[in-house]
Formats: C-alpha cells, sequence, structure tokens
C-alpha cells in the first residue's frame, strides 16, 4: 500500500473491512484517512471495493468482491433485494438489525441528547420480519415497447425495479399484484410514475385491514380518461370477495407528491376497516396509518398500560393525533382524551371513528398544535405526542416547558430529533426524568426505527 497516492482517484482498488452502516443501510469503513461508503457492505466484513465518487473526506464505492462474509450475513428473502430501494438491510440477520437499531438508538440519545438511559429490547408483538406492511404505494411506468413496469426505484434512481411480488407485504396483497399488473398491462393505459412523457397512471395503491382481511385498491392518475376503467374496478370487486372497494385519486401535477386531494369511488365502498388496540378504525384511500399495525399495536398497547399503572384513568392531551390511533384506544381505557391535529380531514376522520366506537370521553381539535397546546395543558395531567419526522418544533417545546404535565409519552420515528427534543425536555435542562426508552421495529428490513420514550415530570 505504500504505492498508493494519498488523494486517491476514481477506479482505485482498495481492501475495506465494514464498521458500521449508515443511515441508508449503506456500509461504512475507513481506509487511510478516509470514510468509504460501499452499499452491501456489512461490519465485520473484508471486501475489495473500488472507489467511485468523492464527497468531501468520503468516498463512495462499489463492492467487487467480498473476501471475508460477515458473519450475520445471509441471503435476503427477496430476489429483487440487491436491486430494489424498498428494502436495505435484507442481507443482515434478523437478530443483528435489532441488535444495529437498538445500538443506533443508543448511540444517538447519548451523542445528541445527553440521554444515558439504558434503551430496553423492542416491544414484541406477533409481527414477522417479512410480510407485515400493510399498505403499498407502488410506482407505474409503460415503456416505449408499451410493457408496464411495477415496482419499487433502484436505489439513488427513479428507474423502477419491475416486481410481480414483495415478500415485505403482507401475503393478502401480495397475492393481488400480479393479476392486477397483468389487467393494467392489458388495458394498454399510459403510465408515468413522475409523468415524464404525459399523462396517465402514476401509482398503485393497495390497503389492508390486517385484523379484518378487507382491501381497498386505488388507482392514482394524472386523468380520469382512461376507457373501461368503471368496468376494470367493478370486475375487481367481484373476482375478489375480501376488496371491499376501488378508488381513482387524482393527482395532475408534476412533480413527486404520490396522492392528490380528490379521491373518487369507482366501485364498492371507499373505506375498510381495521380493528386495532380494541378500537374499529375506518380508513380511506388518503388515511395516514401505521404501515405495521401488530407493531403499532404494541407500542400503543404498552403506553396505554405504563400510563394506566401510573396515573389511573386522567386527562390527556394526545398531540400529532391524526385519525386517533393513539386518542381512542386511551379513551376507550377510560381516559379523557384531547386530540390535536393541523389537518382537518384526519380530525374529521378521528370523530367518525370515535362515533363509530361509542367514544364520547374523546374530542378532536384541528390546528396549530402550539396554539392549541397553550390553552389545552394547565387542565390535563398527562401529554402523548406522535410528531412527524422532523420531531417538535422548538417553539412546541418550549410551550410544554412553560406548563409541563405530570406524564409525557414520546413517539418518535427518527432516533435523531427525537435526542434533541429529549435534551430540552429531560434533565438536567428540563423537567422530565426518563421511565423507559423502548424501541419499536415498524419497518423491518430496512434502518428505519420507532421509539416509545415514557417520561415523569421531576
Amino acid at each position: 500500500m505504500a504505492n498508493v497516492p494519498s488523494d486517491p482517484a476514481p477506479g482505485l482498488m482498495i481492501t475495506v473491512t465494514g464498521e458500521d452502516l449508515d443511515l441508508r443501510g449503506n456500509g461504512i469503513g475507513r481506509w487511510q484517512t478516509w470514510v468509504i461508503s460501499v452499499p452491501g457492505l456489512l461490519p465485520g466484513e473484508v471486501a475489495r471495493v473500488q472507489l467511485q465518487q468523492r464527497k468531501r473526506s468520503l468516498w463512495i464505492a462499489r463492492k467487487t468482491e467480498s473476501l471475508l462474509p460477515a458473519t450475520d450475513s445471509r441471503k435476503p428473502p427477496c430476489i429483487l433485494a440487491k436491486d430494489c430501494g424498498g428494502c436495505t438491510l435484507q442481507h443482515l440477520a434478523d437478530a443483528s438489525q435489532t441488535a444495529w437499531k437498538q445500538q443506533q438508538l443508543q448511540k444517538a440519545l447519548s451523542r445528541i441528547g445527553g440521554i444515558e438511559a439504558p434503551v430496553g429490547a423492542l416491544l414484541k408483538s406477533d409481527a414477522k420480519p417479512l410480510g407485515y406492511r400493510n399498505r403499498a404505494l407502488i410506482p407505474l411506468h409503460r415503456d416505449a415497447e408499451g410493457k408496464l413496469r411495477m415496482g419499487y426505484y433502484r436505489r439513488g434512481s427513479h428507474r423502477i425495479v419491475n416486481l410481480n411480488h414483495c415478500p415485505v407485504l403482507d401475503p393478502r396483497l401480495d397475492a393481488l399484484l400480479e393479476p392486477i399488473k397483468h389487467d393494467l398491462q392489458a388495458s394498454e393505459w399510459p403510465a408515468d410514475a413522475d409523468l415524464h412523457s404525459g399523462e396517465g397512471l402514476r401509482h398503485l395503491g393497495l390497503r389492508l385491514g390486517a385484523r379484518t382481511g378487507e382491501v381497498l385498491i386505488t388507482l392514482v392518475s394524472s386523468t380520469a380518461d382512461l376507457p373501461g376503467l368503471h368496468a376494470l374496478a367493478k370486475q375487481w370487486c367481484e373476482r375478489w370477495s375480501e376488496v371491499r372497494g376501488v378508488t381513482l385519486n387524482l393527482q395532475p401535477q408534476r412533480n413527486n407528491r404520490v396522492l392528490g386531494d380528490d379521491t373518487q369511488l369507482l366501485s364498492g365502498e371507499g373505506q375498510i376497516e381495521e380493528r386495532f388496540a380494541d378500537v374499529s378504525l375506518m380508513l380511506g384511500t388518503t388515511t395516514f396509518f401505521q404501515i405495521n399495525t401488530l407493531q403499532a399495536e404494541a407500542a400503543v398497547k404498552h403506553l396505554s398500560q405504563w400510563l394506566l399503572d401510573r396515573a389511573g384513568t386522567t386527562t390527556v392531551i394526545d398531540a400529532y393525533c391524526g385519525i386517533g390511533t393513539i386518542a381512542l384506544p386511551l379513551a376507550a381505557q377510560g381516559h379523557q382524551v384531547l386530540g390535536l391535529e393541523l389537518h382537518k380531514a384526519s380530525v374529521d376522520q378521528g370523530r367518525l371513528n370515535a362515533a363509530r366506537n361509542r367514544l364520547e370521553q374523546v374530542r378532536f381539535k384541528a390546528g396549530d398544535v402550539k396554539a392549541l397546546l397553550a390553552d389545552a395543558l394547565p387542565s390535563h395531567e398527562a401529554l402523548v405526542v406522535d410528531p412527524p419526522r422532523k420531531g417538535l418544533d422548538a417553539d412546541v417545546v418550549d410551550q410544554i416547558l412553560e406548563c409541563p404535565p405530570r406524564w409525557m409519552a414520546y413517539l418518535s420515528c427518527d432516533p435523531a430529533t427525537l435526542s434533541r427534543d429529549l435534551k430540552r425536555l429531560c434533565v438536567p435542562q428540563g423537567p422530565y426524568e426518563v421511565e423507559g426508552i423502548h424501541p419499536v421495529d415498524f419497518f423491518p428490513q430496512t434502518t428505519h426505527l420507532e421509539s416509545l420514550v415514557l417520561m415523569k415530570r421531576s
């Protein structure tokens, strides 16, 4: 290695040992003074790689040969895993995925938040590491020869990896992929997920009630001018008894937004039922609901039991409540719950679901969470927050610190923003002590991780 230049050029072959994974699932190693990022490289693996592109002190490289495989590597369950961007960790054993996610959460909490409380084991449910997804929105594209391609994008590109099956989808949805694709191929309707070549289909949407088995099929399109559309939708409802309805979602904008604001019913019913944490929820085409029903249920039930054990039945704010996936189970347990949510459509759905379950002790308000919190915090004993990936806005944290409830729970989908917020909320800076940190693996085979943090005011 003495003749290797200190400032290498693309194309250079080197040997690297994997040390860690980044948040995209790429292996991270070191060579001389450089950090090397290698797709497909696992911690502990020794490989020959070819440098491709430099980004400041980091080189992106391509693995050409594995000299010593990692002890926890495996053959991916999906034959498309190497190319498809839907999953990034299928080549890593499930137990090692779990351990890595726990370590990443612990590192983020310590490095960013100064939180040294131990991370607990992943919350358990009956969910399996494959076949767990209750929803799919799959890009569509018809090529110049007229062949319909359906699948997720190749990593780092907008090129579709054509598929007929997806092992992370619930098998009841996976069984529909190939016949639906066959029908869309025969339709000859134009299709382009990114609208690069004109109007037509953009995505196929499938939604399942994991507990009920009901299915909703959605075609996302830039146009409703699709001859024979209603007849095909009726055929699907008649062919599969589990399909409760078929909808058309119109998204004509030339951007990467997946779903539009206008959804039209083509056949059957526009919603399906899901049983979740002992309540009944109605879900439509655009309703936000967690992808992994059983793991989400495990988190909500753990939160519910913790709150009942610590506070009994009490007054609870559920901030960023969506359609009430936390608020409604808490209300069913006897708590007086106020759900706060910016999006009015979600609040309207939450109210309908509350009425459906005859839960009079839950109320929903639509509006800016910070403004609504200011009025609600003084009269409530507990606060639950389930913010988007960006975490809590600084002014929302300020509002909580001005009037901190006795009990607080934080359900997070990003360890970094969670750690940032906990640094301000927890001692020594804030008033809360951590009672439990529980990772929840909503997305096996990927690097994504949800976390539930339970706190009490000191």
